[in-house]
């Protein structure tokens, strides 16, 4: 997962964080696969177990990644005395951790990464008898993807989350007691004023509190996608959003998005139940968007191009897997292609009705001649592939089929012709 270069509260660039990773320990982890062999003993792996590294004051940044190597079971109460004072960065990516530890004394911690462990609770980020002492107070970075979170109440204790925060598919690790360990609701999102991404992909979210959104005044990117989200809700006070992904959730209808128009550059609403109907709604895609440059609407109900013929500022739209069964269907949005400075560059409509048509490419183009890619394949100005296959033999074998199809065509055509002169004839015999 890539993180964005931190910045301090004052909007320039922070200096960035020596890297210097630790020295893991070249032992084979044959343990991995005994986890669940039916004992109950668990090996014991504190960080010093597993790699070498130094308290001295001068370092900054500890990562240790579990991918390879001894696992990191237990962060240890005193982890803080093993490591340096001054600590700004604190990875331990992909170990067996269950309990978040041993952190209350950094004080300078600005960037927490325990993505995928099997961490149960967000306790130790702070509460509110030691106020002065919590970490979660300087921590502007927060990642617990693939975790076990069952409550996001401790954030609330990151008042200065900055640049991003990640609950992506927070899970059960193990198999018992499965639908209530995962995220349900979203809370104590007020509170992070300067937040200006969140992921809280793959939960069980079913409802956008707008009340959790109102204050957040400094988010650019909200992702939703993988939860079971019926209605978009509390976005219109995201003065600043860019980034909104409530794809493969449980959406019929887009709306609700006013107050996005003059900010939003991205939306991805794709894996939904999303119609004709549902796609036009006046609060919805059919707002005067003046910066959205990338639709998503893959794998929904559409069955024409009416709901974004309007979007002018559009470089990419994707509209494969749905129900576009006409080029007529198609033709709403030729204006995004023939206009002066139109933008209109790449689309994506494979796996519609349309798509067997084998002049499918070339017949897209005609309609929207600012075309430049069309699904994988960069085309030409006729709308066939500039990129021809590699070898000879497939070149004359895609030439051939192409032949075969046109030859049949133009037969059925003349078919036609021929059945339609004799019918008059045929009538004045009778």
């Amino acid at each position: 997962m890539l993180k964005e270069e931190q910045q301090p509260e004052n909007g320039e660039p922070a200096e960035k964080a020596p890297k210097k990773q630790a020295v893991l320990s070249n032992e084979l982890p044959i343990e991995w696969t005994q986890l669940n062999d039916g004992s109950n003993t668990r090996p014991v792996r504190y960080p010093l177990d597993v790699a070498e590294y130094s308290n001295d004051p001068e370092e900054t940044y500890l990562e240790i990644i579990g991918t390879a190597g001894l696992k990191i079971t237990n962060m240890g109460k005193d982890l803080y005395r093993t490591c340096s004072p001054n600590l700004t960065h604190l990875i331990f990516r992909s170990h067996l951790i269950t309990k978040m530890e041993g952190i209350r004394e950094f004080q300078k911690l600005q960037v927490l990464e325990l993505y995928d462990n099997q961490v149960e609770d967000l306790n130790e980020l702070g509460d509110d008898e030691s106020e002065e002492q919590n970490p979660g107070k300087t921590i502007k970075t927060l990642d617990m993807s693939y975790n076990v979170i069952r409550d996001m109440d401790p954030v609330r204790f990151c008042p200065n989350l900055l640049a991003h925060m990640y609950f992506t598919r927070c899970t059960l690790f193990y198999p018992t007691d499965l639908a209530n360990n995962k995220i349900k609701v979203i809370s104590c999102l007020q509170h992070l004023t300067t937040l200006r991404k969140i992921d809280l992909g793959a939960n069980r979210i079913r409802k956008m509190d707008p009340e959790q959104f109102d204050n957040l005044i400094n988010l650019e990117e909200l992702w939703l996608g993988k939860n079971k989200i019926e209605n978009i809700e509390g976005v219109s006070n995201l003065k600043k959003l860019r980034r909104l992904d409530v794809q493969s959730n449980r959406l019929t209808s887009v709306e609700n998005l006013v107050g996005l128009e003059d900010t939003l550059e991205e939306l991805y609403l794709a894996h939904n139940g999303i119609d004709d109907e549902g796609a036009m709604k006046a609060s919805g895609l059919m707002l005067q968007f003046k910066e959205l440059t990338t639709l998503d609407l893959s794998k929904n109900r559409l069955t024409s191009c009416k709901p974004f013929a309007h979007m002018f500022s559009l470089n990419e739209l994707w509209v494969s897997s749905n129900e576009i069964g006409t080029f007529e269907d198609v033709e709403p949005m030729s204006i995004l292609g023939t206009r002066d400075e139109a933008c209109l560059k790449e689309v994506y409509m494979e796996h519609n009705p349309i798509y067997n048509d084998f002049e499918y490419r070339k017949r897209l183009k005609e309609i929207v001649p600012s075309l430049v890619q069309i699904d994988a394949n960069v085309i030409g100005a006729t709308g066939f592939g500039s990129v021809l296959p590699k070898r000879p033999d497939e070149i004359m074998e895609q030439m051939k089929a192409l032949q075969e199809k046109a030859i049949q065509r133009a037969k059925n055509e003349e078919q036609a012709k021929r059945e339609a002169q004799q019918e008059p004839a045929g009538e004045g015999n009778e």
